[in-house]
């Protein structure tokens, strides 16, 4: 499978360029800083660029079966500002699955169910601007064509795989107050053999 990385350089985004590889898929990035990418491997094609240039991410798709995006928010509004790009290019190339990293916050409140969690007081972020960006992303894909999941961590920390952890659709299972990098990259990246979230959001936590 062609498989196109977006974020590869960032913490959950370089695990999947691990996974991707190691089960023998071709995997293209698209990064602002090549050197950031330490991989050295014949099936790994690393193109410069950047996700807010439409002829980058054309040169990018090129070829692709699905796309992975680990996209940070990382202060700025490169989030939202690229997924309309994204969306279009994939949509004129026939490309039709993209799973993203979203956040807990754009999951359905329990106690309030016409809201998102960072709307309520379920979400104990101080500040929502990370989240709005991602909340921006899942309204463009649900007005998409795309066959899209957005897989929604809770806190995150750095840490091993488990292996064992709980998801729900558009929920953060009850009580969950954390997954690791490396299982919401595990998980992410099993999505890409699956049908079970189109077009939904998935909750991941312990």
């Amino acid at each position: 499978m062609n498989i196109l990385i977006l974020g590869a350089t960032g913490r959950v985004g370089g695990q999947l360029v691990t996974k991707c590889l190691h089960d023998r898929h071709h995997v293209t990035v698209l990064v602002r800083t090549p050197e950031k990418i330490q991989i050295n491997h014949a099936s790994l094609t690393i193109i410069q660029g950047n996700v807010l240039h439409k002829d980058d991410i054309v040169r990018a798709m090129h070829g692709i079966d699905v796309v992975l995006s680990a996209l940070s928010t990382d202060g700025t509004t490169t989030l939202s500002a690229s997924m309309p790009l994204i969306i279009e290019v994939m949509e004129i190339e026939g490309i039709q699955r993209i799973i993203t990293i979203g956040t807990a916050g754009i999951l359905q409140s329990r106690n309030t169910p016409n809201s998102l969690r960072y709307q309520t007081s379920e979400s104990k972020r101080k500040s929502t601007r990370s989240t709005e960006e991602h909340h921006k992303v899942y309204d463009l894909l649900k007005q998409s064509t795309l066959e899209w999941t957005i897989v929604c961590p809770t806190y995150l920390p750095d840490g091993k795989s488990v292996g064992k952890y709980r998801v729900e659709r558009n929920f953060l299972p009850e009580d969950g107050v954390e997954i690791s990098v490396a299982d919401t990259a595990e998980f992410t990246y099993s999505q890409i053999k699956s049908s079970d979230y189109l077009k939904s959001r998935v909750g991941i936590a312990y």
